[in-house]
């Protein structure tokens, strides 16, 4: 019985010391070989930066504490409408005003909220409907983001119990000048 315990415990022993060795040569191989090289001189960046100093309303309002910025991989968008994305959307579809607009396409937002939920650091995108870098009405593209901007819209994202400043994007689908879509 004892015999038999002590092979149990050994072949329990064995199949762990194995699959940390597996685990032991991912790691290396992943480390050594199987990782993609950055293009610094491309990429000098990482995902969802915005260059602070070229943005729109860059001066309106401060980044807090170190200026680090959370959520740039993916934006925060279950965290960052203040009401919910419903209540942004009414929001957004009540205020705006069709001025004869004919463009169809879709602007984007990429842009930053600080700790105090304030909205700003905004880059624009603008592309037509086969997403091609394309210009869109001006008038259109500056109602929009006044509205987008609107600090009543951003709720404060907190980690470890302090607010943080954050990225976030809105991606708007315009047919004929009316807003079909608004993404995330």
């Amino acid at each position: 019985m004892k015999k038999r315990n002590l092979l149990k415990t050994l072949l329990y022993f064995s199949v762990i010391i194995v699959i940390i060795a597996i685990i032991g040569i991912t790691f290396m191989y992943y480390f050594s070989f199987g990782r993609f090289e950055t293009d610094e001189e491309q990429f000098p960046h990482y995902v969802g930066y915005i260059n602070q100093e070229k943005a729109l309303l860059n001066d309106t309002y401060t980044l807090c504490g170190d200026r680090s910025i959370y959520k740039t991989h993916h934006g925060a968008p279950d965290d960052a409408f203040e009401g919910g994305k419903k209540q942004f959307k009414n929001f957004i579809l009540s205020n705006y005003k069709n001025d004869s607009y004919t463009d169809s396409g879709y602007l984007n937002f990429r842009f930053l909220i600080n700790c105090e939920g304030n909205a700003g650091w905004f880059e624009i995108i603008e592309m037509n409907l086969d997403l091609e870098e394309s210009p869109l009405n001006k008038s259109m593209v500056k109602q929009l983001l006044k509205l987008t901007s609107d600090s009543k819209n951003w709720a404060i994202f907190s980690y470890k119990n302090q607010p943080r400043n954050y990225y976030m994007y809105i991606s708007y689908r315009i047919e004929n000048g009316e807003i079909v879509e608004i993404l995330p």
